[in-house]
This record gives structure tokens, C-alpha cells and sequence, in this order.
């Protein structure tokens, strides 16, 4: 085995991302039953020699790999993705090494996983991750966190004028993701995020500095329930709304709750204003929105 370090590779990243003690000792008592049945063993170290390879690989098929290995012990599959992305942290970091990127860069970008396996606990009660394809971007070294925020360089099919600008489908922005990091969305964190992400992603632009985002976050129905103080809108009101829509049914209402919705909103928590606003909307009925927004660097 080529990756006989996996173990202990595993438990220092998830120390030096703060992962709870809880969640640290079931995840390292998982890897062990894996590493521990050879087959399965195996395979998670050609998935890792996969990624060795070519960070460009087919992560869809990595991930059903690993949970496909890992059912043959008894490991969950979400648990077996967060353990797989656990395991491929060693090589992303030389990655980061190896391009002159800062580590802190790095250790920012991979919080995601501990964001990522407190929802899954609070949405499914497993020790894990279940946002498959997600994670990916962050191991292209495609998408990274700076400050509050994420992003990473996009051009979309469309057609805006925003503040004298036009944005095709030639233009690359800086696309925006608010991790749900459980603290505030402080709105001088954001300021700082998009000055760090403009300083970051400038070599890669041709012109001016455009930041896009498409989010429930823009979504017009904030304006109606929100003050015009708090700190979601102030970085709602950092975008010009383009386009705004509304999703096919209430599949997403756990990124707000952080459970799924099964039908009854007397079920939903509301030990929050909006949480409250959101359980309403949903008893009368109207679905749940988002928008898109673009603004301009200065």
C-alpha cells in the first residue's frame, strides 16, 4: 500500500479543522474498519492514487467507489464520502505546496467538511457528508475559501447590463458561496472576503472585477421580512437582482431548517424570525424563491 499514512493523515486534518472529539473518534473508528479488510483497503488506495494522478478525475465515480467499499463493512455512505475526502487532504495540501498557495488558503477551503458534517448531522443524524459533488471544487483547486465567503471563477450563458457593464457568456466573474459556517454573515467579514478575493482571482481577469452570485439567500422575499439593517441585507443589497425565480418544491427548505421537509410545517423549527417567515410561507402555500445578482469591484 502506497498510502499507508492514511490514518494518521486523516486524524491531523480533522484536529486542525476542529472537528469534534465525537465525530473525530467514529470517523477514525470507520477508516479502521475499512483499512482493516484488505479489499476494501485496496481500494480506497487506488481511489487515492486516482486523485495522485490527476485532480481532473471523475470524482462521481471516486464517491461511488469509496461507498460501494465501504458498505461491504457496514459504513454508511456519507461516511464513507467524508472519509474519502478526509483521506484525499494529504495530496491536496501538496497540491497547494507544490503551486505557492497559502495554507491557511488551504485549511479555510477544507472547513467546508466540518461545515458539511454538521448538516449532515443535523439533517440526517449521521456522521458524514451527503452533499455529493460538492466537494469537488475544492479539490480542483477550482474553488477556494478567502475570509467569510467562497468563490470561484465562472462565466454563465447570459446577457446583463449592470452599472454600464455588459456580462455575456464571455465574461468571467467571481462566483460567490456563503458557507453555512454557523456564525453570523457579519457584513464586514464579507467587505473583507471580496477585497481578498478580488486581490486572489485578479491575475485570471481580463477587465473589470464582476462578482456574481445565485442564491435562496437573493431571493426578493427577504426584503418583505427582513430589517434593512441586519447583516443579510446588507449583502443582499451589495447585488443588482437580474433574475430571480422560484424552485419546483420545498426539497431545499433544509438549508433554512437544517431538517428535511416531510409535508407538515408544524414540523419545521421556528426559534427564529425568519425561520418563522419561512414556516408561513410554506403553510400558505408559495413556494421558495431565489435570485441572481451581479455588482462591480471598485
Amino acid at each position: 500500500m502506497i498510502h499507508n499514512n492514511v490514518k494518521s493523515n486523516v486524524s491531523e486534518l480533522m484536529l486542525k479543522l476542529e472537528f469534534p472529539e465525537e465525530a473525530r473518534r467514529e470517523l477514525l473508528t470507520a477508516l479502521e474498519k475499512m483499512l482493516a479488510a484488505d479489499d476494501v483497503a485496496a481500494e480506497l488506495d487506488a481511489l487515492l492514487s486516482i486523485y495522485d494522478e490527476n485532480e481532473l478525475c471523475d470524482y462521481k465515480d471516486l464517491v461511488a467507489r469509496a461507498k460501494a467499499a465501504a458498505s461491504r463493512v457496514g459504513i454508511h455512505e456519507y461516511t464513507a464520502q467524508m472519509l474519502l475526502y478526509l483521506a484525499l487532504g494529504e495530496r491536496l495540501k501538496e497540491r497547494y505546496i507544490e503551486r505557492g498557495l497559502d495554507l491557511d488558503i488551504f485549511y479555510a477551503s477544507l472547513s467546508d467538511l466540518r461545515y458539511k458534517l454538521e448538516e449532515c448531522r443535523l439533517v440526517h443524524g449521521i456522521v458524514g457528508g451527503f452533499s455529493n459533488g460538492w466537494f469537488q471544487g475544492f479539490y480542483q483547486l477550482d474553488r477556494f475559501a478567502l475570509g467569510r465567503l467562497q468563490f470561484e471563477i465562472r462565466k454563465y450563458d447570459c446577457d446583463f447590463l449592470v452599472d454600464g457593464v455588459r456580462i455575456t457568456n464571455d465574461t468571467k466573474v467571481i462566483n460567490i458561496h456563503i458557507p453555512r459556517t454557523g456564525g453570523r454573515l457579519d457584513h464586514d467579514e464579507v467587505l473583507r472576503s471580496y477585497a481578498l478575493a478580488a486581490e486572489f482571482f485578479r491575475p485570471e481577469l481580463d477587465g473589470e472585477i464582476i462578482f456574481h452570485c445565485n442564491s435562496w439567500l437573493l431571493d426578493p422575499f427577504h426584503e418583505k421580512v427582513l430589517a434593512q439593517s441586519s447583516n443579510m441585507m446588507k449583502f443582499i443589497k451589495d447585488f443588482t437582482i437580474v433574475e430571480t425565480g422560484v424552485a419546483p418544491d420545498y426539497s431545499s427548505a433544509w438549508r433554512l431548517f437544517d431538517k428535511m421537509y416531510t409535508g407538515n410545517p408544524d414540523e419545521l423549527p421556528a426559534d427564529s424570525s425568519l425561520r418563522r417567515a419561512y414556516v408561513e410561507r410554506i403553510r400558505r402555500g408559495e413556494p421558495l424563491g431565489w435570485g441572481q445578482g451581479f455588482f462591480i469591484y471598485k
